[in-house]
C-alpha cells in the first residue's frame, strides 16, 4: 500500500479579471468547483478602468459573499517605472522599427516583474515561508489557472515546487465561449479583457475601444507612446540607447497616426493582407495578459540594434 499524496496547503485563484478567471470564480463561489482560499490579483498599476470597475463588483457580489478573499499585489507602476530613469525597468514588448527599416521586437520581462513576481511573493507569505526560506518539498498551494479549451496549449507547470498548476476549465472540458455564456447567466455579460492599457499586443479593435470609449484613456497611452520612441528611459540614462524607434502599434507608427480603423475589403486587397492576418490585426489575442500565460509566448527577442 502506497502512502497518498500530499494534499495542498491552500488552494488559489490566479485572477487576472478577464473572462476565464473570472469564470473560475464564479464557478467556486457558486459551489460548483471546490472552495478557493484565496484569489490573487496581480496589478501592473496601468490597467484599463474597466478592469479595476469589474474586479471591485466582482470581489462585492461574488467573492465576499463566498468569503474567497481577493488578495491585490503588485511590484509598481509598469507605466511610471518605464518612464522613470532611476527605476530598474523589465522591458515591455515593445516594437521596434530600426534605422535600416527591418523590423524587431525588445525582450519582454513584464509579465514575470509586474505579474508572476508579485503573486509568487504573496503564496510565500501564505505559505509562511518568506524569501529566501527555504520551502518543504511536501509544502505547496494549488493554483488554479484560467485557461480554457480552446487554448490548451497554453497550459504549463509551474517553475516553483511549491506552487502547483491546475486548469479547471480544461478538466471541465469549457471553451471561452462556454466562459462568456456563464457569465452571462451570472450577470457578467460585459466581463473586460485583463491587459495593461499601453499593451503592446493590443489588435486595432481594442485601441479603437480606448479611443472611442475613454479619451482619458487613449490620450495617455498616446503621450506614453510618444515618451518611448527611444526605449525607455532607464536603458537610456544608462547609455543602451535604441539605434532604432520604439512604438506601441505594431505598425511602428506613433499609435494616433497607426492605421486602427478596421480595413474594408478594398483597402484589405490593396494592403495584400492575408485574411489571417487582417484578423490578427484586428483582434489581438482573444484573452488579456496571464502571469503564466502571456498573449506573447515564450519569451522573445526580434533583432534591434542597441548603442554600444
Amino acid at each position: 500500500m502506497t502512502d497518498a499524496a500530499p494534499a495542498p496547503v491552500l488552494r488559489v485563484l490566479s485572477l487576472g479579471a478577464g473572462v476565464q478567471s473570472t469564470t473560475l470564480l464564479v464557478l467556486a463561489a457558486a459551489g460548483e468547483l471546490p472552495r478557493l482560499d484565496y484569489a490573487i490579483f496581480a496589478d501592473t498599476g496601468w490597467e484599463p478602468a474597466a478592469v479595476y470597475q469589474h474586479l471591485d463588483r466582482v470581489e462585492k457580489e461574488i467573492a465576499r459573499p463566498a468569503v474567497i478573499p481577493i488578495l491585490r499585489v503588485s511590484s509598481g507602476n509598469i507605466r511610471d517605472d518605464a518612464l522613470d530613469p532611476r527605476h530598474r525597468f523589465a522591458s515591455m514588448p515593445l516594437h521596434i522599427l530600426n534605422r535600416d527599416g527591418s523590423p524587431g521586437m525588445t525582450r519582454r520581462q513584464c509579465t514575470s516583474e509586474y505579474k508572476s513576481k508579485p503573486i509568487k511573493k504573496q503564496i510565500r507569505s501564505l505559505l509562511g515561508y518568506p524569501y529566501p526560506a527555504r520551502i518543504p518539498r511536501d509544502v505547496f498551494v494549488e493554483q488554479w489557472i484560467g485557461i480554457s479549451t480552446d487554448e490548451f496549449h497554453r497550459a504549463k507547470d509551474a517553475d516553483v515546487r511549491y506552487m502547483r498548476n491546475r486548469f479547471p476549465l480544461i478538466e471541465a472540458g469549457l471553451t471561452r465561449d462556454d466562459c462568456l455564456r456563464i457569465l452571462t447567466e451570472h450577470g457578467f455579460a460585459s466581463t473586460p479583457k485583463s491587459a495593461c492599457l499601453g499593451c503592446p499586443y493590443h489588435g486595432n479593435a481594442q485601441w479603437r475601444a480606448i479611443r472611442d470609449g475613454s479619451p482619458a484613456e487613449w490620450a495617455d497611452v498616446v503621450a506614453f507612446d510618444h515618451a518611448i520612441r527611444a526605449g525607455n528611459a532607464r536603458a537610456n540614462a544608462d547609455g543602451n540607447r535604441l539605434l532604432g524607434q520604439a512604438f506601441l502599434h505594431r505598425s511602428r507608427l506613433p499609435l494616433d497616426q497607426a492605421p486602427i480603423d478596421r480595413p474594408t475589403a478594398q483597402e484589405r486587397r490593396a494592403r495584400q493582407l492575408p485574411l489571417i492576418e487582417a484578423h490578427e490585426l484586428e483582434d489581438g489575442e482573444p484573452d488579456g495578459c496571464s502571469p503564466w500565460a502571456c498573449r506573447s509566448g515564450a519569451s522573445t527577442q526580434e533583432k534591434f540594434g542597441l548603442t554600444a
